[in-house]
C-alpha cells in the first residue's frame, strides 16, 4: 500500500498569480483570495516562494496567508539569513530550502547540500526548534538524499523538472531514465525515514506517472494549475489534478 492508503496530500503554488499581479503593479489578482479559494477546494496546503527579488510574492503575502488561511503553509525560500529570520517570525507549518539565482525564470536544480552540509545543519535547527517542517528541495541524487538526513531534515522535495521537462518534449529515454532515478531516490529516502515531497513543472500527464512511486507523500504544483485555470476554472482544474494523482496512487497500490 501506498503510504498506509493515505492520499497523496496535493499543494498548490501561488507565485504566478502574484505574477499576474506584480505585471500590473495593481493589487489585484491577490494571492490570499486565491489561496481561500483552494481552501474551499479541498486543497491540502498553500506553498509561496519569497525571492530575493520579490518577483512575484512579496512579505505581505506571506504574512496574510500565515494569518488568514487554515491550511498549511509552506514558505519556499533559499537559505539565507534574511529568510531565516522571516521564517522565524512567522513561523510558517513548513519552509522547503531551495537553491536560488536571480537570472533564472524558476528555481533550477536541487538544493546542493553536500557542499554545505555543516552549514546548512546549522541553519535549520533553529527552524526545527520552533515547530517548522524543514523540507530540502533536492535533485534525485543518492547523495544528496543522504546529506538530507545528516543534517536532521524530516523531509526532501524531489525535483521532478528534468522528468516533466524529457515527458513534454517525448524524449522517452531520457524521462524512463530520470523516472528510474526518482524512484530510486525516494526509495532512499524512505530507508532513511525521511517524508518524501516531489514537485516542478508538474502536469496532469506527469502528476498521473509520479504519483504512482510508492514513497510519495505530497505534490507540491504551481505554475500549471494556475495556468489551466485561465482556460477551466480552478475548480475544474483541482478536480481534475486530484483525479490525477488519485489514478496514480492506485496504480501502484492495484500492482
Amino acid at each position: 500500500m501506498n503510504q498506509e492508503n493515505s492520499k497523496i496530500r496535493l499543494g498548490v503554488n501561488v507565485d504566478h498569480v502574484a505574477t499576474l499581479r506584480n505585471a500590473r503593479g495593481t493589487v489585484y489578482p491577490d494571492p490570499l483570495k486565491m489561496a481561500l479559494m483552494l481552501e474551499k477546494l479541498g486543497v491540502n496546503g498553500i506553498t509561496a516562494h519569497l525571492r530575493e527579488d520579490r518577483r512575484h510574492i512579496i512579505d505581505q503575502d506571506v504574512v496574510n496567508l500565515v494569518n488568514n488561511i487554515k491550511l498549511p503553509i509552506n514558505l519556499e525560500m533559499a537559505a539565507t539569513q534574511e529568510m531565516q529570520s522571516i521564517a522565524l517570525e512567522l513561523v510558517p507549518h513548513a519552509v522547503c530550502l531551495v537553491p536560488e539565482r536571480r537570472e533564472e525564470r524558476t528555481t533550477e536544480g536541487g538544493l546542493d547540500i553536500i557542499s554545505t552540509e555543516k552549514e546548512l545543519k546549522a541553519y535549520i535547527t533553529p527552524l526545527l526548534e520552533k515547530s517548522i517542517k524543514v523540507s530540502i528541495f533536492v535533485s534525485a541524487e543518492l547523495e544528496q538524499i543522504e546529506a538530507a538526513s545528516r543534517i536532521g531534515a524530516p523531509v526532501v522535495e524531489l525535483n521532478t523538472g528534468s522528468f516533466c521537462d524529457f515527458f513534454s518534449q517525448n524524449r522517452v529515454e531520457e524521462y524512463s531514465n530520470e523516472m528510474t532515478k526518482l524512484k530510486k531516490a525516494a526509495s532512499r529516502a524512505k530507508q532513511l525515514d525521511l517524508e518524501v515531497h516531489g514537485g516542478h513543472g508538474i502536469s496532469y500527464d506527469t502528476a498521473r506517472l509520479v504519483a504512482a512511486i510508492p514513497q510519495i507523500q505530497e505534490l507540491n504544483i504551481g505554475h500549471f494549475l494556475i495556468s489551466e485555470s485561465i482556460f477551466q476554472g480552478m475548480s475544474a482544474v483541482i478536480s481534475k489534478m486530484r483525479h490525477e494523482i488519485d489514478f496514480g496512487q492506485k496504480s501502484y497500490m492495484g500492482s
